[in-house]
C-alpha cells in the first residue's frame, strides 16, 4: 500500500492534536464530514489521482506559480445521476512553521465554489476568517488570484493569506491539467 505526502501530513496533524502537543492548533472538519458539505446529496463521491510528469509538474509551476513536490494529486469528484458536481481537494501545507490542511472546492468550469480550513495550527490569530476565504469564490486561475490582486491581505496574517492562496492556485491548474487530459 503506498502512502500519499497528504495522508501522512493529515494523520500527523491529528496524532499532534489528539496528544496536545500543539497546544494552540486544531482540527475542525474531518475529510468525510467536508467532503459530504462539498458535494451535498451526491450519490457518489470518488478519488481521481492524477499522475504528473516532469512536464506536467513544470506546466503546473508555471500555470499557478508553486512548486509541485509529488507526482501524484488526488481529487474527490461528487457526481449524482452520473453527472460531476463538482471537484474538491484537501490540500495541506505550512503556514509560517506549522501545518495547515484546506479543502479547496471547484465547480465543473474550473472556478472556486470555496475554500475551507480543515485543520490549522498556527496560532488562532494567524487564521484566516470564512468572511475572507469568501474571496475565492466565483475566483478562476490567471494572474489577479493573488494576494494584492483580487484577493485581499490579512493585516497580521500575511503568511496565512499567502499559503491558502498558494493552495487555490495550485488546485485550479492542477484541474485545469486534469480536465485537459480527460
Amino acid at each position: 500500500m503506498l502512502i500519499r505526502p497528504l495522508e501522512i501530513v493529515i494523520a500527523l496533524c491529528l496524532l499532534l492534536a489528539a496528544f496536545g502537543s500543539i497546544a494552540h492548533g486544531k482540527v475542525y472538519s474531518s475529510k468525510e464530514d467536508a467532503l459530504q458539505r462539498a458535494f451535498p446529496g451526491a450519490e457518489s463521491i470518488e478519488t481521481v489521482n492524477l499522475y504528473l510528469s516532469d512536464e506536467d509538474k513544470q506546466q503546473v509551476r508555471k500555470a499557478a506559480g508553486v512548486s509541485v513536490d509529488s507526482g501524484i494529486y488526488s481529487f474527490y469528484v461528487g457526481r449524482k445521476e452520473g453527472e460531476v458536481l463538482g471537484y474538491a481537494t484537501i490540500e495541506a501545507g505550512t503556514v509560517r512553521t506549522l501545518p495547515e490542511t484546506v479543502l479547496v472546492v471547484m465547480n465543473r468550469d474550473g472556478s472556486v465554489r470555496y475554500a475551507e480550513i480543515l485543520a490549522f495550527f498556527e496560532p488562532s490569530e494567524y487564521k484566516p476568517s470564512k468572511r475572507w476565504l469568501d474571496q475565492f469564490e466565483g475566483e478562476r486561475l490567471d494572474r489577479d488570484l493573488r494576494v494584492g490582486g483580487d484577493i485581499q491581505g490579512i493585516s497580521g496574517a500575511t503568511l496565512s493569506a499567502q499559503a491558502i492562496t498558494r493552495q487555490v492556485r495550485k488546485t485550479s491548474a492542477m484541474l485545469q491539467l486534469l480536465l485537459e487530459k480527460n
